[in-house]
């Protein structure tokens, strides 16, 4: 047994660790608001000693309060295993089953200093999206995962494993939650609150369902909806080359973008006040130049124009500052989007114009009244300047990150003639909502857990041909997405998308993620990929999430604030075959305004991983555009048809469509 493996079984160690200070090269997490009494502090050492032994508590006390002081937070650095964070082979984990394996690759995957955001914190991405709340979790949870049977299931909540539950080898090996509060208790403070005292965190969507693959999980959808945005403004036989989309954020998933735009074929401007977290992308080869002087920006935009050139420029400051010198050097933006962490206002998600990174960081814990009035003046000047733009041509649409939302919190002027709707639409509405979800396609993942290289190029070579196949059959309202799928798998293994596991990302809709995923299956049987491949998708897909601002914009029946979708999605996922099943409150637009659900399934080569691929794949999509269709959206009700006409087993609910005119004069 090797010693990462006896580590991984010891779970909690026997003996007290040596305290150690923080790694001079990390990335900190910012520190949290200060908003537990001195009651309630005590509270919070006591939850997180409940982890250890008494003979520890004396001194661990003293330590752990004083963690709470300086980060708001209490993450038991102490505890942090000294081994590497990244992922390894399934065959190197300590476990009784791959299943078990599998996740414990996966959540390693999530961690990883190369993929995580603020990896000292166990925060993967989004400034606040948690793995777990602390080290001492992330060791009880691994154990639990070595000893495993295939007739127990692992219950986590929000980060703790409270036990291993007899159950049986068809019920997922994980359920997870995140966040799950009692409803009147999901504003922003409740989170900073419940959080500090260690009962419950903000798994975002893939950080704490152990699904994240890095910016590579975004950058797919990112370059579908800029394909598609240029193709809204663009003459059919004008092409992107040396037009420019202006956006911010390289943190997390954000660093997706300078990639995709790069695939898109455009320039891309995105603005980034970390200089680290640009560093670290320009670093992985996610953007292309880094550039810190604003007049030496707009020299190259500029020039960048002039040569008719694709490239991905990031630069290190503030994206105010470039919209309004944008508008000052009269540069034309074709396109321009925002994805800061604006479900995250206050606590680094967004930072105001006019202040150094490091000035912001210290006024938002010394002064948060007084950063949020910053936040909210910089929100202003941002939407006057956007506004300036749009009145010239620039297509602007909200990336799904709340800006619209907090700029109209803000005073900013950004809502329709109707005083109801923002004036710009949400990507989802306008782009990925009726071009994608509607139709049923969306965010298909997989990891090759042998860690190979050659595996994961395997894999892209069935899925390019299953595509193929299935193209060759579509009906015409679906050729364009399947194309655009086709080009992006292809062309997948030369835009160098990993960063960590062996994981590809493919837009796919129910026929192409249970054609593509039976055919893994029969390649693990026969030994062409080496080892178990884990199938999952990002939330951010057809069913999975209810977000009245983000996934389910563009319902418009009145339901698009109701959850049933999301929980009847891991309900139904559970039982038809998911490894592991996850359900969240928070996601990529904030604590309580989303519900998001996702899962993970591990192919072995059996009959028995065909027969659930098939049973779960199909549902996790159509439970989606069934609700599509309810809600009158056309493509969805195509698309459901169309399944109907094919699956005799499946019968859904079908609107009966109302002509406007019956409904004048009613009122």
């Amino acid at each position: 047994m090797t010693e990462f493996q006896q580590q991984i079984l010891q779970g909690i160690p026997e003996e007290l660790p040596a305290k150690r200070p923080y790694p001079k090269n990390g990335n900190p997490a910012p520190k949290r608001k200060d908003i537990l009494s001195k009651e309630e502090k005590k509270l919070a050492v006591q939850n997180a000693l409940r982890y250890f032994p008494k003979a520890w508590h004396a001194e661990l006390a003293q330590e752990f309060a004083d963690e709470l002081k300086t980060y708001g937070r209490i993450y038991m650095y102490r505890f942090k295993p000294e081994y590497d964070m990244y992922a390894r082979p399934i065959s190197e984990y300590p476990a009784k089953t791959h299943q078990a394996a599998a996740i414990m690759l996966m959540i390693q995957n999530n961690l990883n200093p190369a993929v995580a955001q603020h990896p000292e914190e166990l925060i993967t991405y989004g400034g606040n999206g948690a793995v777990f709340q602390n080290w001492a979790q992330y060791l009880l949870t691994m154990k639990y995962l070595a000893t495993m049977t295939e007739e127990q299931t692992l219950h986590m909540y929000s980060g703790h494993p409270m036990g291993l539950f007899p159950s049986s080898t068809e019920a997922p090996r994980v359920v997870v939650t995140n966040g799950m509060m009692i409803p009147n208790y999901s504003k922003p403070d409740d989170w900073e609150k419940f959080n500090a005292l260690g009962v419950t965190q903000y798994g975002q969507m893939t950080a704490g369902s152990y699904m994240y693959i890095g910016p590579q999980g975004i950058v797919h959808g990112t370059a579908i909806t800029v394909m598609n945005a240029f193709r809204k403004v663009l003459d059919k036989n004008d092409s992107p080359k040396g037009k420019v989309f202006l956006t911010a954020g390289l943190g997390g998933m954000s660093g997706a973008q300078p990639k995709a735009g790069n695939i898109a074929g455009c320039i891309t401007v995105c603005a980034e006040v970390n200089p680290e977290a640009a560093k670290k992308r320009h670093e992985q080869g996610w953007v292309d130049e880094l550039l810190v002087n604003l007049q030496l920006l707009m020299v190259r935009v500029k020039e960048a124009i002039a040569n008719q050139e694709t490239v991905s420029l990031a630069y290190i400051g503030n994206v105010v500052d470039v919209w309004e010198h944008f508008y000052e050097e009269n540069i034309f933006v074709h396109l321009g989007s925002d994805q800061t962490s604006l479900h995250n206002p206050w606590a680094g998600g967004y930072y105001p114009v006019g202040l150094s990174f490091e000035e912001a960081n210290t006024l938002m814990v010394e002064h948060p009244a007084e950063f949020k009035e910053k936040v909210q003046e910089s929100l202003r000047r941002q939407i006057n300047a956007i506004n300036k733009h749009t009145a010239k041509g620039t297509y602007f649409f909200d990336y799904g990150n709340a800006f619209l939302l907090e700029v109209s919190r803000a005073g900013g002027d950004v809502m329709a003639e109707n005083n109801i709707d923002f004036r710009y639409p949400s990507y989802v509405q306008d782009i990925l909502g009726p071009m994608c979800f509607d139709y049923g396609f969306g965010p298909f993942r997989w990891v090759c857990t042998s860690g190979d290289p050659n595996d994961l190029q395997k894999t892209d070579a069935i899925a390019l041909e299953v595509m193929n196949e299935i193209k060759a059959e579509a009906p015409e309202e679906i050729q364009q997405q399947m194309q655009d799928n086709i080009k992006w798998i292809s062309e997948a293994e030369q835009n160098k998308l990993v960063v960590g596991s062996q994981a590809r990302i493919l837009y796919a809709d129910a026929e192409g993620r249970s054609k593509i995923a039976d055919a893994f299956n029969t390649a693990i049987a026969k030994g062409e990929i080496s080892a178990p491949v884990v199938l999952g998708r990002d939330h951010h897909d057809v069913s999975g999430t209810d977000s009245p601002f983000r996934e389910t914009s563009n319902i418009y029946d009145g339901s698009k604030f109701t959850a049933d979708m999301a929980i009847h999605n891991v309900i139904g996922d559970s039982f038809r075959g998911a490894t592991w099943v996850s359900i969240h409150n928070g996601g990529g637009v904030g604590w309580g305004e989303v519900i998001n659900g996702g899962f993970g399934m591990v192919l072995d080569g059996s009959e028995e991983a065909s027969k659930r691929l098939k049973k779960m794949l199909f549902y996790d999509v159509n439970n989606g555009i069934s609700r599509r269709s309810w809600a009158r959206n056309k493509e969805a009700l195509f698309a459901i048809q169309r399944e109907m006409d094919r699956t005799p087993n499946l019968r859904v609910t079908l609107p009966n469509l109302v002509e406007p005119n019956i409904l004048d004069d009613l009122f």
